[in-house]
């Protein structure tokens, strides 16, 4: 079966092979990988036989090993930061290296209930037989305690805080109870927790300071310069153009790097020479969404135009990722496009594309 989207520990299950066969440090218990080795795959590089890892993570090595460090203890971690710096994808790939299994996950909403996290019932059996183990629906999070794995837990903050604080006796004293059943389930040794939050969402539910206090927090930042930027974009657009299928010629460099260029500038409120200021838009202009805007690019090149990224194929992506309020973004927007873009060398075909659009 051709699934859309694979599981990191099957999409990159070479690299994790390959990386086991060359780890020979000592591995916390029901671990996969010793916590170098997982650093050491997060981050990418060679091994000693000459087979490369590709870098799940562009950044400062010091906070995935800060991360690694706190997941071998009894505290659990937070991956925190603005939308787009790639925490829920640290979170896939410390879970997979560790527990081979980064599917044992529950994704914060709203409407994310206590049953979601601790345990559910299966109504038919327990209309038949009454409260019995049988009738008991195991999450991702009793799962991960059985087996002794790491649970992940994304947008922790969309949660409700009185559901959020469900995570409070797993997490101190590692044992879910299940008062119906007048019994516990313990975790297994291994067991911990990957939670990712970010801090620029509306509707976001504050930890309380019992919650925050079971958590170690490691904040991702953005991205520090724009070669790291773009080369984020460029690996992730080739990965997701494997996965996709989509029938155009991998973009040019350059044309990420306009694009990543628009963001930061619009993000920091300042052009990168230093010259201009700008007004910032209300949307956060992430690289995840640097990304979307790329491959929405790609969609349009192979299918509706010759296979090759041009920047009439980006123009409508961009505006999109760009104008979230339609009279304040529009206005910011529209005032970039005539006091920078417009004058910039090599720049005249983005700024008529975008132009045309927003007018």
């Amino acid at each position: 079966m051709a699934v859309l989207r694979s599981h990191a520990e099957e999409q990159f299950k070479q690299e994790l092979q390959e990386i086991e066969k060359q780890d020979k440090g000592q591995r916390p218990p029901n671990w996969n990988l010793s916590p170098w080795a997982v650093v050491d795959y997060v981050m990418g590089g060679k091994l000693k036989n000459g087979f490369e890892i590709i870098p799940k993570y562009i950044g400062n090595r010091r906070l995935i090993e800060i991360a690694v460090a706190t997941l071998t203890t009894d505290r659990a971690l937070l991956l925190y930061g603005l939308p787009g710096t790639a925490k829920s994808w640290v979170s896939e790939h410390l879970a997979a290296a560790i527990s081979g299994d980064s599917g044992l996950l529950i994704q914060g909403t709203a409407g994310t209930g206590e049953e979601a996290i601790r345990y559910g019932w299966n109504y038919a059996q327990l209309l038949a037989y009454g409260p019995s183990e049988k009738a008991l629906v195991a999450t991702p999070m009793m799962r991960a305690m059985k087996e002794g794995k790491v649970a992940r837990v994304e947008e922790l903050t969309r949660i409700t805080s009185d559901v959020q604080d469900t995570l409070i006796t797993i997490l101190s004293e590692k044992s879910m109870p299940i008062p119906e059943l007048d019994m516990e389930i313990q975790a297994e040794k291994g067991f911990n927790v990957i939670a990712t939050a970010n801090n620029r969402d509306k509707g976001v539910n504050e930890l309380s300071g019992a919650l925050k206090r079971r958590f170690n927090t490691v904040i991702l930042p953005a991205p520090s310069t724009i070669e790291e930027e773009v080369q984020i974009v460029k690996q992730r657009v080739e990965s997701l153009g494997k996965v996709l299928e989509i029938p155009a010629e991998p973009p040019a460099i350059e044309e990420i790097k306009r694009l990543v260029t628009i963001f930061r500038e619009l993000r920091s409120g300042i052009t990168l020479d230093g010259k201009t200021k700008l007004k910032n838009p209300s949307g956060t202009l992430s690289t995840a969404e640097a990304i979307s805007v790329v491959n929405s690019g790609l969609a349009l090149a192979a299918y509706f135009g010759d296979g090759s990224l041009k920047a009439n194929d980006m123009a409508s992506g961009l505006v999109g990722a760009i104008v979230k309020d339609p009279v304040q973004d529009k206005v910011v927007w529209l005032e970039y496009l005539e006091t920078v873009v417009k004058d910039r060398n090599g720049w005249k075909d983005i700024y008529r594309s975008c132009r045309d659009i927003v007018v």
